[in-house]
């Protein structure tokens, strides 16, 4: 299991690696793990939405469960991974990488209960 330390981890499991003026947002290993076969990923959230943190921004779908994508922070939807539109399986393979889901423009820093890399790990149980 990956758990990279550049990266914050909200406790639903969505990782933030924040670049200069953008942050990516997508799933942990862990969370991909335990979902399993990813076949769909529906981003609800429109491009130049702005969503407050906890917010739902998506659905990702596996074989056997639905699950909600939430917001780790306030911030603006500007760009939609299409390759995970397209090719779900993405995630399953590269969570941290080629998978991530949204690109937003931060409305603020990561909240003091993002967790960093040793804490989320300890939250697994991995």
């Amino acid at each position: 299991m990956n758990f990279p330390q550049d990266l914050k981890y909200a406790k639903s499991h969505e990782w933030l690696r924040v670049d200069s003026n953008a942050a990516y947002v997508g799933i942990s290993d862990y969370a991909q793990s335990e979902l399993g076969d990813i076949v769909f990923v529906d981003i609800t959230a429109g491009i130049g939405e702005e969503l407050t943190k906890g917010s739902v921004f998506g659905t990702i779908e596996a074989v056997k469960t639905v699950s909600d994508l939430y917001m780790p922070i306030d911030g603006k939807i500007i760009e939609v991974n299409q390759t995970i539109i397209d090719t779900p399986e993405t995630i399953n393979k590269d969570p941290y990488g080629e998978g991530w889901l949204i690109k937003i423009e931060p409305a603020g820093e990561p909240s003091a209960d993002m967790m960093d890399s040793a804490t989320y790990q300890s939250t697994t149980g991995h």
